[in-house]
């Protein structure tokens, strides 16, 4: 027994090997969906460069940096979540190790304790004792103490190896957790250089463009140029969110059929199984009454198991993942965003500086709203959806546009960082970005606009400034 004890304590080291981190595998694959979604949104924004002209923009030369910039705060943010989701998780991992080490100091008392009392009551095996003969009582209530005895050192030893199990497994996470950390360290510091290295080349492109992006923001022509960009923008990706929205609904109504075909097929499995029960109770009652007649000893038959129906090839739990063809469909119930006009949350703190409608320089009249406020301001979505746009565009700088359904657009533009992903689904106030000046914008703060059906609409009649 003691040797069975020893056998049963002895945990084997693991020999370390370089793997790759889980961390690591679900960022591949978070990568990888999103690149089928960027695929058709470049194909896109190729096809609006076709449809306009050229003409040298100053603020053009920012681009590349400005993207920079949001990139690399965007990857900070993200990095300092991660840190602080898994220094929670190790926190809880060490928790878990430390009860597994009490519970397995006090088994291995309990263990240590029955092996003693069994070897100071002579170690008697069952052999023994019913060749003894001693009183037949008493040999027959040692063999059941013994049986019990028996019985527990099994269950305290399968406790046992679980629980040392269960050990390797928590130091295996722990592992994988404490890597993780050390990843997200690394990748910390080359954000942060390349965030350094971005904001001294930006403020360098400023300095020696200032005069040119001056006179370019108040040409009448570039205005109207970058509006007819934005609502180029906004056409086809209305047309495209129209398509997958279409494509979302056809695949929710194939899970709801098979949903409801299954549920049916459960439903008549039962009938058939009810009915056959109660058909072999009738006939063996009427097989037992026979039998009683012919005053002859009755066999029950053996019951018939029913096969359960197969309805389709996947498993009911199984829920289809999000494909590039579905990615920007707002997955909303109908009516949702229009029920909250009125009550819509402001999208930032600050200073109203231009209204829908009102003059813009000596271009095209405003057809959303510009907000002042700080740089690195938070920009929260005004009500729920899915982002559909992420990414610098000429005149609007760093851009935002979030589908709420029922073709509904809203649109936040010079921002300096994104915060999301396209294809992300967002709540009600969630932070999707933060203030800046980006695209060229003299003044630090947010573009805000409203669209339904394509068309800009006045804010003041669904947000509350």
């Amino acid at each position: 027994m003691c040797g069975l004890l020893a056998c049963t304590l002895a945990v084997g080291a693991a020999q370390a090997a370089p793997r790759q981190t889980e961390r690591s595998k679900q960022k591949a694959q978070a990568e990888a969906q999103r690149a089928g979604i960027q695929q058709k949104l470049n194909a896109l924004k190729k096809d609006i460069s076709r449809t306009e002209s050229e003409k040298e923009d100053a603020a053009d030369e920012l681009a590349e940096s400005e993207e920079a910039i949001s990139n690399a705060n965007r990857s900070l943010r993200e990095l300092a979540d991660e840190q602080a989701a898994t220094n929670a998780k190790l926190q809880d991992l060490g928790t878990q190790q430390a009860r597994l080490a009490q519970t397995i100091a006090a088994q291995k008392q309990q263990l240590a304790k029955l092996l003693r009392e069994q070897y100071v009551a002579g170690n008697e095996d069952r052999i023994k004792l019913l060749l003894s003969g001693d009183n037949p009582n008493r040999i027959n209530r040692d063999l059941q103490l013994m049986a019990y005895v028996s019985q527990a050192q099994a269950k305290l030893l399968d406790s046992l190896r679980t629980n040392l199990a269960a050990v390797e497994a928590n130091q295996a996470e722990t592992q994988n957790a404490k890597d993780e950390l050390e990843e997200i360290a690394q990748e910390q510091r080359d954000q942060k250089a390349v965030l350094e290295k971005e904001k001294a080349k930006h403020a360098a492109l400023v300095a020696n463009l200032s005069s040119k992006l001056v006179s370019q923001r108040k040409e009448a022509n570039k205005l109207e140029q970058d509006a007819q960009r934005m609502s180029g923008l906004v056409d086809r990706l209305t047309r495209l969110i129209r398509e997958q929205e279409i494509a979302a609904e056809k695949e929710r109504k194939r899970q709801q059929e098979l949903a409801a075909a299954r549920a049916k097929a459960a439903l008549e499995a039962k009938a058939r199984a009810l009915a056959r029960a109660k058909a072999q109770q009738a006939e063996r009652e009427r097989l037992a009454r026979e039998a009683a007649k012919a005053g002859k000893p009755y066999k029950p038959p053996p019951p018939v198991k029913e096969e359960e129906p197969r309805v389709a090839e996947q498993p009911a739990e199984t829920k289809p993942a999000r494909s590039a063809d579905t990615a920007l469909a707002a997955d909303l119930p109908s009516g949702t965003f229009e029920s909250l006009r009125g009550r819509l949350m402001a999208p930032i703190s600050g200073t109203v500086a231009a209204r829908f409608g009102a003059k813009r320089a000596d271009g095209p009249a405003w057809k959303g709203m510009f907000i002042k406020a700080p740089e690195g301001t938070d920009v929260r979505a005004i009500g729920p959806g899915r982002i559909v746009h992420a990414a610098w565009m000429r005149g609007w700088g760093n851009m935002i546009i979030v589908n709420h359904g029922g073709e509904y657009l809203s649109i936040y533009g010079f921002n300096e960082t994104l915060l999301k992903h396209v294809g992300d689904s967002v709540k009600a106030g969630e932070v999707i970005a933060s203030a800046g000046s980006t695209g060229g914008n003299g003044e630090s703060g947010l573009y805000f606009e409203l669209r339904h059906l394509g068309k800009p609409i006045d804010p003041a009649g669904w947000v509350k400034f």
